[in-house]
C-alpha cells in the first residue's frame, strides 16, 4: 500500500497515528460504538491495542472496563481480545464470540440482547446513555472528508452521528471498488417528526454512498491491512437439503395457489448451512428474477446473482467464505450494481419489511408444540448468540419460516418440545416450522390444531409418541385453550440436565 494514499483529506493527515496511540485516547467506563456486523467491517487493530492497554492497567491493580456497542457479531480481534482481559462491562446487541459467551453465561460480563432494528433508534432516544467514542472501519477518506464504508454498514452511521469522538481505521486490505455499493440514509427523524421510509422496492436507493462525519470529531486515524473474519460454510448435509426441499416445495405450492407471484417476494435468510442449502435449492430450481432484502449476503447469494436467478440483493453486510471473497473481488464490477449495503435500521426496518412482503427464513434452537420459538438459549439459561434480526422479520414478514434439524447431540435433544425453555418468538409470530421430517403450516390454526400438525410433521420419530402422549394428557387434565401440564412442561429439559438426554430411560 502507498502510505496515506487512501486518506485524501489533507486536513486529517495530522490525525494519523498507531493503534497503540489511538487506544490511549479511550478512557475507562465509556460507551464505545464499534463497527462490525457478522464478522465483517469491524476494526482490526485498535481493539487489540486497547485490550493490551487494559490488561496492563489490570496488572497494576487499576479497574478498567468499557461498554461495547456494535451492529452484530464481530471477531476474535474485537470481542475475543476484549473479553479475554475482562475489558467489557456491557455488551450489546449481538455477539458470537466463545470467550464473550462464556463470560456472559458466568455473569462476568453483562449482555443486552436486542432486536437489531431497535438498536439505532434506542441510541438516538438516549435509552443507553451517551455514546462517547465510535471506532469505525472504512475503505478510505475522500478529499471533502466523507468516508467510504467497508464491507458492512450496521449501526456505523448512528455511531458516527451520536459519538462525541470518532476513531477511524482505514483498511487497505479492502477492495477500493466497494465504493458505490452502499446506501446510507440520512432522512431519519425522532418522534413526533418521523416520516415514512421511502423504500418501495428492494433495489431502491434512498441515501448517500458514504458516511458524513464532522472533521472536528475525528481524533485518530489508524491505517490497517487486515482481512475480515473468515466464514467457512460446509457443504449442506442431507438434513439441510431436506429442509430446503420442504421450503421450496411449499413456495411452489403457494405460487400455484396465487398466494405468491411467480418470482416470489423478497427473500431474507439467516446465516448458516441451512440457509445456504435453501439458496442452493432456489438456484437449481425454476424460479426466476428473484430479489433479496436481508441482513447478510452469503456465498449462496453471490452464486444466485452469478447464475442470473437473483437480480438484486439488499443487505447490511457481506459475510463470505474465502472463496466468496475472491469471487466478489475478482468480479466486483459485475456485482456492484446488483448489491446494496444499507444501515441495519433500514435493512431490518419493520415498516419496510412489511411493505415489501418479505419471505423470512431463520434458524431456531427449539420450538414447542404450540409454535413458540426459542432462538437464543440452551436449556433456558445459557445464551448462544442473540436474537439478531429474526424478530424483525418474523413479526413483520409476509411469510416466516423457522428451521432446524429435528434432533441434536446424537438424538439426545429434541428440536420439538412440550414447552420451550426460553421464548424469543411467541406462537403469534410463528407461521411455518420446518425440520428434515417435514413442514408445519400453522397459519389459521388454533393452539390444539397447531400441536397436532407440529408433532406429526416436524418431530423426530424417537420423540413423536411421547409428544403425542403429553398433548393428549394435557388436553384431558389441564384442558384450556393452550393445554399444558405444568409439572411436566419443562421436564424434558430437566431430564437432559440430569441425565444428558431428553429421552426417557428404560
Amino acid at each position: 500500500m502507498t502510505k496515506h494514499s487512501r486518506i485524501k483529506c489533507a486536513a486529517l493527515l495530522d490525525r494519523i497515528m498507531s493503534a497503540e496511540q489511538a487506544a490511549e485516547l479511550i478512557a475507562s467506563d465509556v460507551n464505545v460504538g464499534m463497527s462490525g456486523f457478522t464478522g465483517s467491517g469491524y476494526p482490526k487493530e485498535v481493539p487489540v491495542a486497547l485490550a493490551k492497554r487494559i490488561r496492563a492497567e489490570h496488572d497494576k491493580g487499576n479497574p478498567f472496563k468499557i461498554n461495547v456497542w456494535t451492529g452484530a457479531s464481530t471477531a476474535p480481534e474485537l470481542d475475543g481480545a476484549l473479553a479475554e482481559v475482562d475489558a467489557i462491562g456491557m455488551r450489546l446487541p449481538y455477539q458470537s464470540d466463545p470467550v464473550a459467551r462464556r463470560k456472559i453465561n458466568t455473569g462476568e460480563m453483562e449482555y443486552m440482547d436486542i432486536h437489531l432494528s431497535h438498536v439505532a433508534q434506542h441510541a438516538w432516544f438516549g435509552f443507553y446513555g451517551k455514546l462517547d467514542i465510535a471506532i469505525i472501519e472504512v475503505v478510505g477518506i475522500h478529499e471533502d472528508g466523507t468516508l467510504i464504508p467497508a464491507a458492512s454498514v450496521g449501526n456505523n452511521k448512528t455511531w458516527i452521528d451520536r459519538a462525541d469522538k470518532v476513531i477511524l481505521e482505514v483498511n487497505y486490505a479492502l477492495n477500493e471498488k466497494l465504493e458505490g455499493m452502499h446506501d446510507i440514509y440520512y432522512g431519519t427523524e425522532l418522534p413526533p417528526h418521523r416520516k415514512p421510509v421511502p423504500i418501495e422496492h428492494a433495489e431502491e436507493r434512498i441515501g448517500l454512498p458514504y458516511y458524513l462525519c464532522p472533521q472536528e470529531k475525528i481524533i485518530a486515524i489508524v491505517e490497517t491491512n487486515g482481512q475480515d473474519r473468515v466464514n467457512k460454510f460446509t457443504e449442506p448435509d442431507e438434513g439441510s437439503k431436506k429442509i430446503a426441499s420442504h421450503i421450496i416445495n411449499f413456495l411452489k405450492q403457494e405460487v400455484t395457489k396465487g398466494v405468491l407471484p411467480p418470482n416470489l417476494l423478497p427473500i431474507q435468510s439467516g446465516v448458516g448451512n441451512i440457509a445456504n442449502a435453501v439458496l442452493a435449492g432456489l438456484n437449481e430450481g425454476d424460479f426466476e428474477n428473484l430479489v433479496s432484502f436481508t441482513e447478510v449476503i452469503q456465498d449462496g447469494m453471490l452464486e444466485m446473482i452469478k447464475s442470473g436467478k437473483m437480480v438484486h440483493v439488499s443487505a447490511t453486510s457481506l459475510s463470505l467464505s474465502p472463496e466468496g471473497i475472491k469471487e466478489l473481488n475478482d468480479n466486483i464490477d459485475f456485482y456492484r450494481d446488483k448489491i446494496i449495503l444499507r444501515t441495519q435500521e433500514m435493512s431490518n426496518h419493520p415498516e419496510v419489511v412489511r411493505r415489501l412482503g418479505i419471505l423470512a427464513i431463520n434458524g431456531m434452537v427449539e420450538a414447542d408444540i404450540y409454535g413458540n420459538v426459542n432462538s437464543t438459549h440452551v436449556m433456558g439459561s445459557d445464551i448462544i448468540n442473540g436474537i439478531g434480526g429474526s424478530g424483525d422479520f418474523a413479526r413483520n414478514g409476509y411469510i416466516c419460516f423457522f428451521v432446524r434439524p429435528s434432533i441434536a447431540k446424537g438424538g439426545d435433544i429434541s428440536g420439538i418440545v412440550p414447552m420451550v425453555s426460553h421464548v424469543d418468538h411467541t406462537e403469534h409470530d410463528t407461521q411455518i416450522l420446518v425440520t428434515e421430517q417435514g413442514l408445519a403450516d400453522l397459519r389459521g390454526l388454533s393452539p390444539r390444531q397447531r400441536a397436532k400438525v407440529i408433532i406429526e410433521n416436524c418431530a423426530h420419530p424417537d420423540y413423536k409418541d411421547e409428544l403425542r402422549s403429553y398433548f393428549e394428557r394435557a388436553c384431558e387434565e389441564a384442558k384450556g385453550h393452550t393445554p399444558h401440564i405444568l409439572s411436566e412442561a419443562l421436564s424434558w429439559h430437566d431430564r437432559f440436565r440430569k441425565t444428558g438426554s431428553m429421552k426417557k430411560k428404560d
